[in-house]
C-alpha cells in the first residue's frame, strides 16, 4: 500500500477513486511513566514517554487506515493527512485519513 500526502503519485495514474478511508486510535501510559513525565516537564527536555506515546498511536491509527483502503481494493491512499487531540490526561487520539485510490 502506497501512502503519500499529495493528490496524486508522480509515474503513476489514478484509475479508480475508492473513498476517503480513515483509522483512529487512542492511547494513554500508565500512572508511573505520568509520574516521570510530570517531572520532566518541571526541568524541562523532551517527554520520551509522550513521544513513544504518540508514535505507537500513529503507527496504529494507519494501520487501521491501511486495513480499510485494502477492503476497499485499493492499492494507494493519497492525501494523507493527520489530527491529534487530547482526549484526557496522559491520552491522546491520533487520526489519520486519505483518500484510497487505484493506481496503475
Amino acid at each position: 500500500m502506497f501512502l503519500t500526502n499529495t493528490e496524486d503519485i508522480p509515474g503513476k495514474t489514478i484509475q479508480v477513486c475508492k473513498g476517503v478511508v480513515s483509522g483512529s486510535t487512542v492511547r494513554a501510559k500508565h500512572a508511573g511513566r505520568d509520574i516521570m513525565a510530570s517531572i520532566k516537564n518541571i526541568f524541562g527536555g523532551e517527554l520520551v514517554a509522550y513521544t513513544e506515546l504518540l508514535s505507537e498511536s500513529r503507527d496504529e491509527a494507519i494501520s487501521r487506515m491501511k486495513q480499510e483502503a485494502q477492503e476497499l481494493g485499493a492499492n494507494a491512499i493519497v492525501n494523507v493527512r493527520f489530527s491529534t487531540s487530547s482526549v484526557a490526561a496522559g491520552a491522546a487520539e491520533i487520526y489519520v485519513y486519505g483518500t484510497a485510490v487505484v493506481v496503475k
